[in-house]
């Protein structure tokens, strides 16, 4: 009887910690989901952090689990993008043109060379430096854009286009293998080489043209067995509201301070995961 009644006590036990980790899970979602309306960056670059060093999860699980999630999220934000013609389809399939290709080889490469379950090291070295990067791009967003526009004013269509696929490639790599790099470095890519571009429109597009990378990367990382599909759940079930809560008061929330925290906060994490 005792045996019996210590197997049930395990049991209800192991439901209650289930549940309690989905939960926070799920507020982890929402907090990170709320960031990201109210500053539109931050997603992967807290999330992917937040589940490694928080919650434990294997580095490979992570990106590949929220490379899922951003492609769900992502494609409800083009949804809305694309109904209120804020999305350019041309740039989108630039984008694309070196992201695809560059998301397929960079899964075939850690495929072959076991650069996920067996060399979790590499991942965080390389998720560090991305986001130590993405810091750099959302503090210094307006001198970058400002640099690097002064170079680029008098290049014509043909090589903008050139350029826009290279960014695709690269955007192709760091995401695939991070998860990290598709809002703050694209969006301020797209501002460079397209300056007479509309805000909203530049957002649009690289929203759109990262629910095809975020999906090709994520279904990638199935294949490699990357992939909880109860954290997706878990997570987009918080996210989501916290994305339309934190859209909805983004007017009322100082920007600048947000964004500085953020980087500071992606700072510390970068280096942490680095060192």
């Amino acid at each position: 009887m005792g045996g019996r009644f210590g197997r049930d006590l395990r049991l209800v036990w192991g439901v209650l910690s289930t549940l309690s980790l989905s939960f926070a899970h799920t507020l982890s979602g929402f907090f990170v989901g709320l960031l990201v309306g109210f500053t539109g960056v931050g997603g992967g670059s807290l999330m992917t952090p937040l589940l490694i060093l928080l919650f434990g999860i294997h580095p490979a699980t992570a990106v590949g689990s929220d490379l899922l999630y951003a492609a769900t999220t992502k494609a409800v934000g083009t949804g809305v993008h694309g109904f209120r013609g804020s999305v350019d389809w041309r740039i989108v399939g630039r984008l694309a043109a070196g992201s695809v290709p560059m998301t397929i080889l960079t899964i075939l490469f850690c495929s072959a060379f076991g650069l996920t379950h067996h060399n979790s090291r590499f991942l965080n070295e390389a998720l560090g430096f991305v986001l130590v990067v993405t810091a750099c791009f959302v503090i210094f967003q307006a001198q970058v854009t400002r640099v690097f526009s002064r170079g680029l004013e008098a290049i014509g269509e043909r090589q903008r286009i050139w350029l826009t696929v290279l960014i695709g490639a690269i955007l192709g790599v760091m995401v695939t293998l991070t998860s990290v790099g598709a809002g703050a470095i694209g969006v301020t890519a797209l501002i460079v080489l397209y300056p007479k571009l509309p805000p909203t429109r530049i957002v649009g597009s690289d929203i759109a043209h990262a629910v095809p990378l975020t999906l090709l990367a994520g279904t990638g990382h199935w294949w490699l067995g990357d992939v909880n599909f109860d954290l997706v759940g878990n997570l987009l079930l918080g996210s989501i509201p916290g994305v339309i809560l934190g859209s909805l008061w983004s007017t009322r929330m100082p920007d600048r301070a947000l964004r500085v925290a953020l980087a500071a906060v992606l700072l510390v994490v970068g280096v942490r995961l680095v060192s």
